[in-house]
């Protein structure tokens, strides 16, 4: 296993047990770009804000699985396909199909982060 491999996949393991800002502060870089269908943010302090106002919005996680994984150690870009089932504070249960796809810098950090919805 390469280090970026695990680097991903301790990161995911962290999302998967609830460590979503922890995971967060410890592999994303200060200058992190993240994409979301026309939801772009730029900067740790503005992506740190909206995922601790998804974490507040969360009432309930109930499941969450990573479907299939991948490495591309030359781009030093990793790929991982999500379903979750979530209910979120005025918005009810939701499942979630989604594939992320994380670019990374020399130091292990996440430089940038794109959803692509699936299904």
């Amino acid at each position: 296993m390469s280090d970026l491999d695990a680097r991903d996949q301790e990161l995911n393991n962290m999302i998967l047990q609830g460590e979503i800002l922890e995971a967060f502060e410890k592999f994303y870089a200060d200058d992190v770009v993240m994409e979301e269908g026309d939801d772009r943010r730029v900067g740790k302090e503005e992506n740190r804000e909206y995922e601790k106002q998804f974490v507040n919005s969360l009432e309930q996680f109930h499941s969450a699985e990573i479907k299939a994984r991948a490495v591309d150690e030359e781009e030093h870009v990793t790929f991982s396909e999500w379903e979750n089932e979530m209910t979120l504070e005025g918005v009810g249960r939701v499942e979630q199909k989604q594939v992320a796809v994380r670019t990374w810098n020399e130091d292990g950090e996440i430089t940038n982060e794109k959803f692509y919805k699936i299904g």
